[in-house]
């Protein structure tokens, strides 16, 4: 075999190497994409690289894979659910005694799902792996309980919390968005709500729902059932 027939035997072969690993970091990258959805978007923006941004994704992953992930049993759900029912109802009185309740009733429900739930940034990374389309709603939340914190806020801001927490709350549960905001069963999209859409102002004496509380409701929409929920 000649000289020039090895060279363009060696040229073939390591284009089609480098062929075969573009194709699959094409592929995982879809996979990746697919996965985390906003949370892919996030990484890469906060790395300023793909390649860093689809490493520490990875990396997320090989992290969970080694955890004790379990469903929650028909009775802790609904044991959950009374918890978080009898916590919305104390909003009205006390929004930001309720807002830190419904983050301790989160991370418990983490921690008997098998997410460590000991950092809060750790936690998130954590729950980006399967839970990618709620896990920037917990995000949300913190930030808006340390905006108030430091005097950025008030009531409203702290409703806006608490919702942002019961979407990943009935995530975490197995319910649907919908059943999580009704506001989406209402025609709001899921992507508006995963990207932290602004909510509608309502007034201080309402629940998280925005549905008035000891007062008869003015739209049409609300019905007397809705009342004091």
């Amino acid at each position: 075999m000649s000289s020039g027939t090895m060279a363009i035997i060696i040229v073939v072969a390591v284009i089609a190497i480098a062929l075969i690993i573009a194709f699959a970091m094409s592929a995982r990258r879809r996979q990746l994409e697919q996965q985390f959805g906003p949370e892919y978007d996030r990484a890469v923006g906060e790395n300023d690289s793909r390649l860093r941004a689809e490493a520490e994704l990875t990396g997320r992953q090989r992290r969970v894979r080694k955890l004790d992930i379990q469903p929650l049993s028909e009775a802790a759900r609904s044991r959950y659910q009374a918890q978080w029912q009898a916590i919305q109802e104390q909003f009205v009185d006390a929004p930001e005694d309720a807002v830190t309740d419904a983050y301790a009733l989160l991370t418990e429900v983490m921690r008997e799902r098998g997410y460590p739930a000991t950092d809060d940034d750790e936690a998130m990374a954590d729950l980006s792996v399967d839970h990618a389309r709620t896990v920037g709603h917990f995000r949300s939340a913190q930030d808006i309980t340390r905006n108030v914190a430091h005097g950025g806020g008030g009531t409203e801001e702290l409703r806006q919390a608490f919702v942002h927490y019961r979407q990943l709350f009935a995530d975490l549960l197995g319910e649907s968005a919908e059943a999580a905001d009704p506001r989406m069963a209402a025609g709001h999209s899921a992507a508006a709500a995963t990207e932290g859409a602004s909510y509608e102002r309502t007034p201080i004496d309402t629940n998280p729902d925005g549905d008035p509380v000891g007062m008869v409701a003015e739209d049409a929409h609300h019905s007397p059932g809705q009342q004091g929920r």
